[in-house]
């Protein structure tokens, strides 16, 4: 994994990092990049390396909400069908009609959130100006 925050660690530390993202402990992320698990805990404390772990998990995590928003059309169209399935039980159709409705009421109060945060930041904009 490349690290954009990782210009001041050593290629070990890298290693480190891309092993305590895929491995379930941090003794066998260790055991991977062939380090004590001492020095795994210590680079754990250095603020370097905690930011480059950090800028990582954030870089995972993107990557994963990206997926998801990959789906998200496969999955109204599931929801969709099932609803529509005139041989679904009827606790299939009103639970995929109940999770279309819940998914549309949040992302109208998202955009109202992002407008709200829009109107915000101009009014601060404003206030900023002399």
């Amino acid at each position: 994994m490349v690290l954009q925050a990782a210009g001041k660690l050593s290629r070990k530390q890298e290693l480190a990092i891309s092993a305590l993202l895929t491995c379930p402990t941090l003794l066998a992320a260790a055991q991977q990049c062939g380090l004590a698990a001492v020095t795994l805990y210590r680079w754990l404390k250095d603020a370097a390396f905690q930011a480059g772990y950090r800028e990582a998990r954030r870089q995972v995590v993107q990557q994963a909400i990206t997926q998801i928003q990959y789906a998200t059309g496969e999955a109204v169209a599931t929801l969709r069908a099932v609803m529509q399935d005139q041989e679904a039980p009827a606790s299939a159709k009103v639970s995929a009609a109940k999770a279309i409705l819940e998914l549309a009421v949040k992302s109208v109060e998202l955009e109202d959130l992002e407008d709200l945060e829009a109107r915000i930041a101009a009014l601060e904009a404003q206030r900023q100006r002399p």
